[in-house]
């Protein structure tokens, strides 16, 4: 079982070569094969339970090697960790932000960031469910899937210039059948997080322990488990339907996906 097996992430790799000459020494003694997925969700949990602000130190590194090449995804820890903060504080009423986050601490963060040279973050996640947009990136036929000893898996993998142009069309067909508003824009914000990257990246969506969930939950529906996964084919379907002006199609792959996630997310409340 993985250290948070609630968590699916989008992770961008750019090639080792597009790093600094200090993280290529850093990381190049990294594998496809390290297990930095359990080391970077182990220091999570323990981030979790500390009462001190994260420093800036050396961070970790996903790597893949495709075709003899080296692709990092750094953790950035930091980064991370102050995005979602502000998501927090932006939660709540300005009056009670500082009972639980002391003005002295808040002062010291934001000194620190300052000095976060990785501030865009190569890795998203996602709790008890995968946004819709993310699916949007793939194809079928780039859909990884199987069991290890975690359990099992899924890892949907493609070129970052193929994610960007199926991003594009998504942004397109969503904007032209509803206009401007939060769906349309947070595609919006996918495609510009995509575009600051290295050309020659590799973009992956890791399923994490969500796909044993799901696994589990298409099972109970009497199907064949995390093969019978139509998450990329659904979104497809519904864009198709978008782009066409056809509702009923968009509707039916989207209540399809929207279904098969729900049920994953309710075993949340019965953890």
């Amino acid at each position: 079982m993985r250290p948070t097996p609630y968590v699916a992430s989008l992770r961008v790799y750019e090639p080792i070569s597009a790093f600094t000459v200090t993280d290529q020494d850093r990381w190049s003694p990294l594998t496809s094969k390290s297990q930095t997925s359990t080391d970077e969700q182990s220091q999570a949990l323990r981030r979790v339970i500390s009462s001190h602000f994260l420093p800036v130190k050396a961070d970790g590194a996903h790597v893949i090697e495709i075709e003899g090449r080296k692709y990092v995804a750094p953790w950035s820890t930091t980064t991370r960790c102050w995005a979602a903060l502000e998501d927090f504080k932006s939660s709540l009423p300005t009056s009670v932000i500082s009972f639980f986050l002391p003005k002295a601490v808040e002062e010291a963060i934001n000194s620190t960031t300052q000095l976060v040279e990785d501030k865009v973050s190569h890795i998203i996640t996602s709790n008890w469910s995968i946004p819709p947009r993310w699916f949007s990136l793939f194809e079928p036929s780039e859909r990884l899937q199987g069991e290890d000893i975690d359990g099992f898996y899924t890892i949907l993998r493609t070129a970052i210039s193929k994610a960007k142009q199926r991003c594009h069309f998504a942004h397109q067909a969503v904007l032209n059948a509803f206009g401007q508003g939060p769906i349309e824009q947070e595609i919006a914000d996918l495609h510009s997080w995509l575009s600051l990257f290295n050309e020659q990246s590799i973009v992956e969506c890791d399923y994490g322990g969500l796909a044993s969930y799901l696994n589990r939950s298409l099972r109970e529906q009497g199907q064949s488990g995390i093969e019978a996964d139509t998450s990329i084919e659904d979104v497809a379907r519904s864009l198709a339907g978008l782009a066409a002006g056809d509702g009923a199609l968009a509707g039916q792959g989207y209540e399809r996906l929207v279904t098969r996630w729900r049920r994953v997310a309710s075993f949340e409340q019965a953890m």
